[in-house]
């Protein structure tokens, strides 16, 4: 059973607008999320491997990098991973 475009696209539009709001003591930034409110948030009972990659790709392109952690979800902004080191082929002799 797969999540419906319009499910995915609304759950990534509400993740995303979770990274700028205010709560847990930040006024904004990456934040983690319980699986069962994903699936409250996307009205299912299960999510299932192809729902979680369409979330997943429904984040990516709104900016967002989706992390599954198993009993929960990461969310950060894709820009903190652009001035990470980068490993070239000396790196790995």
């Amino acid at each position: 059973m797969e999540m419906d475009t319009h499910s995915f696209t609304a759950v990534a539009d509400r993740l995303a607008a979770l990274y700028t709001q205010s709560f847990g003591g930040k006024a904004s930034g990456r934040y983690r999320i319980a699986v069962k409110l994903v699936r409250k948030l996307a009205k299912r009972r299960r999510l299932y491997e192809v729902d979680i990659l369409a979330l997943t790709r429904a984040m990516i392109e709104r900016g967002y990098i989706l992390i599954d952690m198993d009993n929960f979800f990461v969310v950060m902004n894709a820009n903190t991973f652009v001035n990470y080191r980068r490993v070239n082929e000396d790196s790995l002799e």
